[in-house]
């Protein structure tokens, strides 16, 4: 008999998550280049730097999820356009999370901006990933 340990593995040793993983942490790097870019060299404030990082992030996660994750097939008008509309709905409440985040951990706690963005990040990445398993990139063949 496999214990909870060695099914919990099994469970997170798969293509989708393995793959997603490296998306997201080449997501996370490109939400964070963009951030520096604007934040740091720009000197755009930190709210606006992480939103407009958001955008270039979320293009970036729906067209790697939608092929290399998720292996959605049909890049046909409506279907694509049906799933971007639900992966950017779950984008929007994670960056209204973050942006929370953001402002609780930089405006009332006084923490460097880069080091709550890492927090934040964390959480992000796990929600984003539940929202396209559960509700954006759901295989037919898999529905009951």
């Amino acid at each position: 008999m496999k214990t909870w340990m060695e099914k919990l593995i099994r469970k997170l040793l798969t293509r989708e998550v393995i793959t997603y993983v490296i998306f997201g942490v080449l997501t996370t790097a490109v939400n964070f280049l963009a951030f520096y870019l604007l934040n740091d060299l720009m000197r755009m404030h930190y709210f606006w730097a992480n939103a407009l990082a958001w955008v270039v992030a979320v293009v970036f996660a729906f067209v790697t999820n939608k092929q290399f994750v998720f292996e959605s097939k049909s890049w046909k008008l409506k279907s694509t356009l049906k799933e971007a509309i639900g992966f950017t709905g779950g984008r929007v409440v994670t960056l209204l999370l973050e942006q929370g985040g953001m402002l609780l951990f930089v405006e009332a706690i006084h923490m460097n901006e880069n080091l709550a963005k890492a927090i934040l990040a964390v959480i992000v990445v796990i929600l984003n990933y539940v929202f396209s398993k559960l509700w954006v990139f759901v295989r037919k063949d898999v529905q009951q």
